[in-house]
């Protein structure tokens, strides 16, 4: 594969910094945010939406799913495009699409164009966010960067995890008929205003790389290896046995999973340029944060909507109630995330480790106390929900930091989309399984949420344990390294920047 030569680290660091990055970054983050917060701020408006359109168990787990699938399987390639071209330009595209799509979700008149809506969002969505990581890598250095990326590491924290609660005062403000439509078109002006001041306040960089090939047969391979993958996830009904769907699609996923991979050797043995960065899939520090990310979000991002389900439709919680349950979890989430971008230079992968053993004890605790409240579930459930929100913030922003530590600048775009990209595709698979899990839960119990969401419960704190299986390896590996007396060849992997 060919790339770019690398930027020498040092000149750049020697160059002055952009005097205008931070008002950049607040453009960025603003449509970072929006971006982000749809992926739960729809969870407390789907009881009052599934009543309104008549929508079934599949219908509300494509409106979910469907948006992280098209989120993660663009971001590699979007990256891409802005590396080659202008990143400004590739970033308003995404907001315009993404704020057209939140208006046509809105004015939706069935749950089969919602879902195609929220399909398009997802691709704006996945435009948007490689361009964020980009302009950070490429407008910060030093502790300028870091600064920056656990202000990006406190905005997925804290986006993901408000969305319930400012879905849930959309839903009251709107009531049961159209405040799920607001939830939709709350994201309109928010679109308009970011792209009326992003080319004002957006640097127009210069492309780093031009005429490179964006790997169209790449795309669709992986694009249709993981929809296989989730079909028969997504494609059942409440009270129908998991053994009755179709797993043989599987076998098909795994098979173009290989077609996949063997086109990445050899597209990238013609110089060409792939869909993944194979030579970073070579360096242990990115592929450990990687598998990190992966399987945190897989758990991470089903337990807002899992506990919405539980409350809404088990206990009968308004969607406010609902929302006002897991804010908690948002406050220490954001709190967390960004005393840890001072924190991981000095404690590296160990913010990690603790915050992973964390968040793991805060979903067992709710597990442990679901079966035994009565009253005031919300607020008796709340300091759960407020230790794992801690643990949270400890995770996102350090993995970042270090897994995107060592990518050369001009090649930010598609190093951070290969990361969002694992985080993403792990969010749909995550959130497909632990809903077919609580569906199904629902439908052998006769109605009981609370064993539902314990079954769903365990499989997210299963997916944060792995998580954690990789965050120990990679800390082994970096004290391992530090002791050891041989050199390290900078250019076969670089040495780390940070202490484990």
């Amino acid at each position: 594969m060919t790339t770019a030569p690398a930027a020498d680290p040092a000149r750049a660091d020697q160059a002055p910094p952009d005097p205008s990055r931070w008002r950049a970054l607040a453009v960025v983050m603003a449509a970072g945010a929006m971006t982000l917060l749809d992926v739960s701020i729809v969870n407390v408006a789907l009881p009052t939406l599934r009543e309104g359109l008549q929508a079934d168990d599949s219908d509300i787990q494509w409106i979910v799913a469907g948006y992280s699938l098209a989120f993660g399987v663009v971001l590699v390639p979007m990256g891409r495009l802005g590396d080659a071209r202008s990143r400004r330009s590739v970033f308003m595209i995404g907001v315009a699409l993404f704020t057209l799509a939140s208006a046509a979700a809105g004015l939706a008149p069935n749950p089969t164009l919602i879902s195609v809506a929220r399909v398009i969002q997802g691709v704006g969505g996945g435009i948007i966010t490689p361009q964020v990581s980009g302009f950070i890598q490429n407008l910060f250095r030093g502790r300028d960067r870091a600064k920056a990326f656990s202000i990006f590491g406190a905005t997925i924290g804290l986006s993901t995890a408000a969305g319930p609660l400012l879905g849930g005062l959309l839903v009251a403000l709107g009531g049961e008929s159209f405040g799920w439509r607001l939830v939709f078109f709350v994201n309109v002006p928010i679109g308009i205003a970011v792209i009326l001041v992003a080319r004002k306040l957006l640097p127009a960089d210069a492309p780093a790389k031009r005429g490179q090939s964006l790997d169209p047969v790449g795309v669709a391979l992986f694009a249709a290896a993981v929809l296989l993958v989730l079909w028969p996830l997504v494609e059942g009904t409440q009270g129908a046995p998991l053994s009755s769907r179709p797993w043989w699609l599987l076998g098909v996923a795994v098979a173009l999973g290989v077609a996949f991979l063997l086109w990445e050797r050899s597209w990238g043995r013609r110089g060409k340029e792939t869909l993944i960065n194979l030579r970073l899939l070579k360096v242990p520090a990115y592929i450990f944060g990687l598998s990190l990310g992966t399987f945190y979000f897989a758990g991470f991002t089903a337990i807002f909507l899992i506990v919405t389900l539980y409350l809404q439709v088990g206990l009968h919680y308004s969607a406010l109630q609902a929302g006002l349950t897991t804010t908690p979890f948002a406050v220490g989430a954001a709190v967390s995330a960004l005393v840890s971008g001072r924190l991981v230079e000095r404690f590296g992968r160990w913010l990690a480790v603790c915050g992973l053993v964390v968040v793991g004890g805060g979903l067992l605790a709710i597990d442990l106390l679901v079966p035994h409240l009565s009253g005031m579930v919300g607020l008796k459930l709340a300091p759960a929900f407020l230790v794992a929100g801690l643990g949270g913030g400890f995770v996102v922003t350090p993995n970042v930091t270090l897994t995107l530590a060592e990518v050369d600048p001009a090649e930010a775009g598609s190093g951070g989309g290969m990361l969002q990209t694992a985080q993403r595709v792990g969010s749909a698979i995550g959130v497909a399984v632990i809903l077919a899990q609580f569906f199904a839960t629902l439908g052998s119990t006769r109605g009981d949420y609370a064993e539902a969401l314990s079954v769903a419960l365990r499989t997210t704190v299963a997916a944060v344990g792995v998580a954690l299986l990789f965050a120990v390896a990679d800390l082994l590996r970096r004290t391992s390294h530090q002791r050891s007396p041989e050199p390290q060849h900078a250019a076969e992997e670089p040495a780390p920047r940070h202490a484990a």
